[in-house]
């Protein structure tokens, strides 16, 4: 219960945060169609997210060695609340390009922050334990940005100010607690393509996630708006993809803990797949109607979500020790190359050839992977690791430097 009330304030953080950035990202899609902007230019604003999300894994580091966890917070969570304001002051899609990479930067640096903070609070013995708690509130702060989307009506400045008004939440619970400021590493290294040696499996793994849940989030609520959905049925629809993703995490660690990570990888792709495939049938449009949207997206989430934390799991069991910091960073390199190019092509491909076109685009991505999986199932054997699946974090180097800067001082 000690450690719960300590580790409160950065819950609640991450609670907040989620809540607006996940909530700037569907209403920028909205407000863009709302304003005349393309399904392209839509994408393109939803790809700058991700570029800031880069950006931010690798500049928040220096910022937190240089002035500290909560100065660190404070500065890109202020740069997100600057972007989010200006978002109605000027309609104009460099412009708004421009702010989302505020946006995307905020998004890495306060997780960063946070789960940095978060580690330097917790030991091996109930590390998995409470990350997973800290999901909860992060996945619990995203489904309620999906609440919101049904609420808040798009390209009007006072739904931009409600969702600055929750970045300005976020700064409380950092600015109260008594909570300690954990020590910093000094050194990291930066080795891009350290995955691709190690594990090719997970990095077409985390590129093929990072195209999926880009494409959904950045461009997802075209595709709803383009099958006829409203504004509730578009939050509902977002949500369930979330959710989804969010009840597979345990099933899915229980699966790779008795089988092999590349195989449950394998089939979860084969998953996203067939749902993928049902999506376009016409006998399941007319049976289930609009339902089918919601039924579907909910498996999809659930097949696609947990494939990079497999990925990931899979390539730590194959990486040296002193490697894994590197490793971490090289993931995040991928996952946001595919983050960051996937908006774009999902919407120009909407913008070409219509809604449906978006679910076949990620089974073209999800049966590369299959393949791929397939080719170095048999180029290298299935070994099945000790090593438990669990769920990691998709933010900064400096989080898994922190936590083996601790480990080292606990063998010592």
């Amino acid at each position: 219960m000690r450690i719960l009330i300590s580790i409160s304030a950065l819950l609640l953080a991450v609670f907040l945060v989620q809540v607006s950035t996940g909530t700037l990202g569907p209403l920028d899609a909205l407000s863009g169609l709302e304003i005349g902007f393309s399904r392209t230019q839509i994408g393109l604003i939803g790809s700058s997210h991700f570029v800031g999300f880069i950006l931010g894994c690798f500049l928040s580091p220096l910022l937190v060695r240089r002035v500290g966890h909560a100065r660190t917070f404070s500065f890109v969570t202020g740069l997100s609340i600057i972007g989010v304001l200006l978002h109605p002051l000027w309609e104009n899609l460099y412009f708004w390009m421009v702010l989302r990479i505020f946006s995307g930067m905020a998004v890495a640096g306060a997780s960063t922050v946070i789960e940095s903070w978060l580690n330097a609070k917790l030991n091996n013995n109930n590390r998995s334990r409470y990350f997973s708690l800290y999901r909860v509130f992060d996945m619990s702060g995203a489904l309620v940005a999906q609440a919101l989307i049904a609420t808040l009506p798009p390209a009007e400045a006072w739904a931009y100010s409600i969702v600055a008004i929750f970045l300005c939440l976020s700064f409380f619970p950092l600015a109260l607690t008594k909570s300690v400021q954990p020590a910093l590493p000094e050194h990291i290294k930066w080795r891009p393509f350290l995955a691709v040696q190690i594990s090719p499996i997970a990095v077409a793994g985390v590129l093929v996630v990072g195209a999926t849940g880009a494409a959904i989030r950045m461009v997802g609520p075209l595709f709803a708006y383009d099958s006829n959905l409203n504004a509730t049925q578009i939050a509902l629809f977002l949500a369930l993809f979330i959710f989804g993703g969010a009840l597979s995490q345990f099933p899915v660690g229980f699966l790779a803990d008795k089988f092999a990570k590349r195989t449950v990888m394998m089939a979860l792709s084969l998953s996203t797949v067939i749902v993928s495939f049902i999506m376009q049938i016409d006998i399941i449009t007319s049976t289930l109607g609009t339902y089918r949207f919601f039924i579907l997206v909910f498996v999809f989430g659930m097949a696609t979500m947990p494939i990079y934390s497999l990925a990931a799991t899979h390539a730590n069991d194959l990486c040296k020790k002193e490697d894994m910091t590197d490793l971490s960073a090289s993931l995040i390199f991928f996952f946001a190359l595919g983050a960051i190019a996937s908006p774009i092509i999902a919407g120009s491909l909407i913008d070409e050839f219509g809604p449906a076109i978006l679910f076949i685009y990620f089974a073209i991505l999800h049966i590369a992977l299959f393949v791929f999986g397939f080719h170095r199932v048999i180029k290298r054997p299935v070994i099945h690791f000790a090593k438990p699946y669990r769920y990691i974090p998709r933010t900064s180097l400096f989080i898994a430097k922190t936590v083996k800067t601790m480990r080292r001082s606990q063998d010592d």
